[in-house]
């Protein structure tokens, strides 16, 4: 999903709220100003409290547009189904409202202020939405926020080809065709996507086989790459599907995770909001953890460069590296060791991740910290800052990517968070398959209550010893 795109989505809510609040406005000017000589009428109502009850309302159109989807992300894209939702959604809302006031009768006594109220929201956020697909449309024509598409097939990916070159509004630029997914395609894809030109994949094959198809999606989720193919009965094992048109072909979407969309937003504001509480919660311990760690072994307090002075990263969502810290609990020049004396102690031999038990290098203060993971709590402000998140899959090391399968990958869909289902279902005692599985589990169930049973578990997960070293 391309960044403009949930911009777009998002900016619609409050457009709407404030939308709807002007029609209250308008309203009670309309009844109060030319329509009050022809019959004057007492409002009941204290315009304080006008005001605070037009803010309800419009908090109620709000709910009945996202009700009836007008906030989906792959919502409808044609105006005249956007514009007749509105229509349904504004009536059922302003019949919540009547039926409101019907039992609330001293609210006010003119009925002229709803009708007019209903009509003027209808009217200003069917505008609203004219307006942002006209911003949209200018910008698509500009190149901002179109897909960049790399097309498999045939006579339809020609077709689309064409539709995609004689429509910008759809918002796709194509930047790669294929007859076919071979060894030079695949080669191809791999520069598209280096060189930052490929959004997504579309199949237009409909006779394409299923092995083919497979291996096409399993390149795609891979390297995080959005994948669609023309609709077709199909059986398919991916739990993420959903089916629309492009260009009037029906086409069916396979997405990595139920992390896209609402879900992305709301994930991060709930992110923004704990991370900021827990950093307040914590801050005496991350005190004490940092002069622990100067009184112990001295400066620095972070773990933020490796030996030869290079930043510390890690790899985050998209396979994007990021610079990390965290209190440092090891002895300063060490990190390089795990690689070379330390190799033989590698609990995680199964896999390309390293973990040391009875790790030499480990200072007093730091195998206290890492029991009970105080040295993670520098991580919440990563967390502020948008590089992780509160749960997900643990910070992946570059030099431990570099060596994982491509479905290994596919833990690079998220972001990192500071706590997850691995974490918490058996932490470094768990092989290395076991962590993937589990992180795929996460990244393709997610819900928020899945994240709040994942930091409900995580206290007793840290205080217990299993897996903590």
């Amino acid at each position: 999903m391309k960044k403009t795109e949930l911009t777009f989505a998002v900016i619609l809510v409050p457009l709407d709220f404030l939308l709807v609040f002007l029609a209250a406005l308008s309203a009670h000017s309309l009844r109060f100003g030319p329509f009050a000589a022809i019959r004057p009428v007492l409002l009941t109502i204290p315009w304080p409290n006008y005001l605070l009850f037009s803010a309800g309302v419009s908090a109620l159109f709000v709910l009945f547009f996202a009700l009836a989807g007008l906030y989906a992300i792959s919502g409808p894209r044609r105006l005249r189904i956007e514009i007749s939702r509105i229509f349904l959604a504004g009536s059922t809302a302003i019949l919540t409202v009547i039926a409101f006031i019907f039992f609330r009768h001293e609210l006010f006594e003119s009925r002229f202020i709803i009708l007019a109220a209903w009509m003027f929201a209808v009217l200003y956020t069917g505008l609203g939405r004219i307006a942002i697909r006209l911003l949209q449309r200018k910008l698509l024509e500009r190149g901002i926020g179109r897909r960049r598409v790399a097309l498999i097939g045939n006579g339809a990916a020609q077709w689309l080809a064409d539709q995609f070159e004689r429509t910008p509004g759809l918002g796709y630029a194509v930047t790669g065709r294929f007859q076919t997914f071979d060894a030079d395609t695949v080669a191809a894809l791999e520069k598209l996507k280096t060189a930052d030109e490929l959004d997504e994949i579309m199949v237009a094959n409909p006779d394409v086989g299923r092995p083919l198809l497979e291996n096409l999606l399993a390149f795609a989720q891979s390297r995080h790459i959005g994948f669609k193919y023309v609709a077709d009965p199909l059986a398919t094992h991916a739990k993420n599907v959903e089916i629309g048109t492009v260009a009037d072909l029906p086409m069916v979407e396979i997405k990595g995770t139920r992390l896209d969309g609402w879900g992305r937003v709301f994930k991060r504001i709930f992110d923004i909001l704990c991370s900021l509480l827990l950093i307040v919660l914590t801050s005496p311990v991350m005190l004490v953890a940092a002069i622990a760690v100067v009184l112990d072994s001295g400066f620095p307090i972070l773990f933020r460069r490796l030996d030869d002075g290079t930043p510390v990263t890690r790899v985050g969502e998209g396979g994007r590296p990021f610079a990390y810290f965290k209190f440092r609990s090891m002895r300063p020049g060490t990190h390089g060791q795990r690689y070379k004396e330390l190799a033989e102690r590698d609990t995680r031999a199964d896999g390309p991740l390293v973990k040391i038990k009875d790790d030499p290098r480990v200072t007093r203060v730091g195998r206290f910290i890492r029991r009970f993971s105080i040295d993670e709590l520098p991580e919440l402000f990563l967390v502020l800052a948008g590089r992780m998140s509160l749960v997900g899959p643990r910070p992946h090391l570059p030099e431990e990517v570099a060596q994982y399968q491509d479905r290994q990958r596919r833990v690079l869909t998220i972001k990192p968070g500071i706590t997850g289902l691995a974490q918490v279902s058996g932490r470094a005692d768990l092989t290395f398959e076991d962590e993937v599985k589990l992180d795929m589990f996460y990244i393709e169930n997610w819900s928020p209550w899945l994240d709040l049973i994942v930091l409900a578990k995580t206290p007793l997960a840290v205080l217990g010893k299993k897996g903590a070293y």
